[in-house]
């Protein structure tokens, strides 16, 4: 059985290392007894965060989110007078090991608003981060360069975040309603509601007459200058931040450069290029198009093919998932996760169960330990054959190595299918343990796909694709962005590793059993379409490990631990299983935590507040597929309008964890 979780405390000597350079900077601590943080002024924050980048090597800003303590019902809060918290966690991928907490209390302004610095300036993969604070919880960012709702659309009233939004369909602050359970004969409020009363609007809005707000101009709306011959070895830097550069090279080349915290990008050109009178244009790439994975929009100005600039849109399948969350119980959550990244319900299911694990001070039998890697390491495979089949699909390879991955995939999701009841939407972990043991020659079916099935289908991959001529010369060099750019952007997985940075959170800062099993991080150092494809068939084989181990290490015998709250209703429960028998509902100690995996994508966070109600107070994800798109626009500058959709594939997001 693992140990119990120890009470976390925060590093002493960073402590002292930030007081001494900013004796203003902290003004206390929060949530000591769970995971304890900084109080930074807001007016020394931008310092902090530099301090910490800079002379700690806190490089990496993972999560950033916002807490709302209107309805707070915790005494820990009892005496502050603010009522949001803008709240960081910032990793060292050099050093590993555990975060920085920092937060940051928001005071209305004498005009009713409330406003913070961007951290964009120190961070830039902020960018999407704050511009969901300031989406769901009307938090503004001073300094950022392009402040606007990401989720929501522009004429969106109020910010639903906020614990004093009610949707129009609103029952009550926290399930189970009252009015349904376990009651019968009730009406759904939904139905009691209007046709097309689901939703509300600013006073005195009116369809026809209303025209989006223009809240910024973006960087593809405003056309580029075309430079005299006098500025062609010079520089010429526009209105809309993008730098213009002489030189004698061949061809047009791009790079970010964004590690120190400047947004702009340069663009090098020849002298020929500038001879033609052309003007650029606008390509909108979905949100109805095959090419973008699902309903995702890449607004897109080109010159000829060349790429000048490209922003992400999104939002188009979000359903707030986060605000359903605060009106769950916490067992509730469990299946909402499913469907988040729905390729990999399992590692969904792992981190909010490790999180939920960490803030209540449960532990996990041994056996739901081995079971949960190996879940979690096919669920790894299952992501990365995935992958690499839609990447040779947007190379033009239609459907063939697509079909022989899935092929493989289907294995694994039968062996998913048979203990879990489902095949996407396993909804198999819970607090403790998992809902049910193994069914007996289940590992028998799984040693075989492992040591038989999944290395030949690696191997005839790496023999078909690798050395493909289309492959290379459509891989090699395209997309590229510096190691440093993409920790910058907060960019984690596979893509940090196929730009040679060895940071893998399994390794960095363990959880479950990861420490028992010998495995290596693969890296590449191309940081290109080629090595983001080759660096999936690296990690299944380090997977293919594993998970050997795990089946061969797993012992024996259904195990009996304490409390998993794993009961599927109130009157019966599932028996001694894997973590023992418990109730619907639970009440975890009042307090905060952030936890982590290594999912396939990436980091996967959750950031939970309990006020020690039988509901989470904040419940937030930190989604992969989400934060890793900060790197789309830097990737795609200066290539063509066809690498543009491989190299959104080769990033590898799925719709349901980006808009959540």
């Amino acid at each position: 059985m693992t140990d119990a979780v120890a009470t976390p405390t925060i590093d002493q000597a960073l402590v002292n290392s930030i007081s001494k350079a900013l004796p203003n900077a902290i003004l206390g601590q929060w949530a000591e007894s769970t995971a304890p943080g900084l109080l930074v002024s807001p007016v020394e924050l931008l310092s902090v965060l530099a301090h910490l980048r800079d002379a700690e090597q806190y490089d990496l800003l993972s999560s950033l989110t916002c807490v709302d303590y209107l309805n707070y019902g915790g005494k820990q809060r009892a005496e502050v007078d603010e009522r949001f918290d803008v709240v960081y966690h910032i990793y060292s991928t050099s050093k590993g090991g555990t975060h920085i907490k920092l937060h940051v209390r928001v005071a209305e302004s004498e005009d009713g608003e409330f406003i913070v610095p961007s951290a964009t300036s120190i961070y830039p993969g902020a960018n999407l981060q704050e511009r969901e604070v300031y989406d769901l919880f009307g938090i503004k960012f001073d300094g950022h360069p392009n402040l606007r709702r990401v989720l929501m659309w522009e004429g969106f009233e109020g910010h639903p975040m906020r614990k004093d939004w009610k949707e129009a369909y609103f029952d009550e602050e926290s399930k189970p309603f009252k009015s349904r359970h376990p009651a019968k004969g009730y009406e759904f409020h939904e139905d009691a509601l209007p046709w097309g009363r689901n939703t509300t609007y600013p006073a005195e809005w009116d369809p026809e007459t209303w025209e989006a707000p223009i809240t910024y101009v973006p960087i593809s709306q405003a056309p580029p200058p075309v430079p005299d011959e006098d500025d062609l070895n010079g520089h010429v830097e526009t209105a809309n931040g993008v730098h213009i550069n002489g030189a004698k090279n061949n061809g047009i080349h791009a790079h970010a450069n964004l590690a120190n915290g400047t947004n702009g990008t340069k663009i090098t050109l020849e002298p020929d290029d500038l001879e033609l009178d052309t003007q650029s244009l606008v390509v909108n790439l979905g949100p109805h198009h095959p090419s973008t994975h699902g309903v995702f929009r890449m607004l897109t100005r080109i010159q000829g093919e060349t790429i000048l600039a490209l922003e992400p849109d999104m939002g188009y399948l979000h359903r707030n998932h986060e605000k359903i969350g605060e009106r769950n119980t916490w067992l509730m959550n469990m299946p909402y996760t499913d469907r988040l990244d729905y390729i990999n319900s399992m590692s969904n299911n792992l981190g909010l169960a490790i999180a939920v694990e960490k803030l209540a001070d449960i532990e996990v039998p041994e056996r739901a330990n081995y079971i949960r890697i190996i879940m979690a390491e096919l669920t790894r495979v299952v992501n990365h054959l995935w992958s690499i089949g839609f990447i040779l699909n947007d190379l033009g390879a239609l459907q063939t190595p697509a079909m022989f991955a899935i092929e493989e995939r289907e294995m694994i999701l039968d062996l998913f299918e048979e203990v879990s009841g489902a095949r996407l939407m396993c909804n198999y972990l819970r607090f403790g343990g998992v809902v049910r043991d193994l069914p007996p020659g289940w590992l028998k079916k799984a040693k075989y796909v492992v040591d038989t099935r999944l290395p030949y289908v690696l191997d005839e991959l790496d023999n078909m694709l690798s050395g493909n001529e289309i492959v290379r010369v459509r891989g090699r060099g395209v997309g590229y962005l510096s190691a440093e750019d993409l920790i910058a952007l907060s960019v984690t997985g596979p893509l940090l590793r196929a730009a040679g940075v060895p940071y893998d959170i399994r390794k960095a800062e363990p959880y479950c059993i990861y420490d028992r099993f010998e495995f290596d991080i693969p890296t590449l150092p191309n940081s290109d379409i080629y090595d983001r494809y080759y660096i999936r068939l690296l990690e299944s084989r380090e997977s293919l490990k594993i998970l050997r181990q795990a089946l061969r290490d797993i012992p024996g015998g259904e195990v009996k631990g304490p409390p998993a709250y794993a009961s599927a209703t109130l009157e019966q429960g599932f028996g001694e299983i894997m973590g023992g028998k418990g109730g619907y509902n639970f009440r975890p100690p009042e307090g905060e935590v952030y936890a982590r995996i290594e999912a396939p994508k990436g980091e996967l966070g959750y950031f939970l507040v309990s006020d020690n109600k039988a509901n989470a107070y904040r419940y937030h994800v930190r989604a992969p597929s989400f934060i890793n798109l900060n790197a789309l626009g830097p990737m795609s500058v200066g290539y063509k309008i066809a690498d543009a959709v491989v190299i959104l594939g080769a990033i590898d997001i799925v719709l349901g964890e980006v808009d959540r």
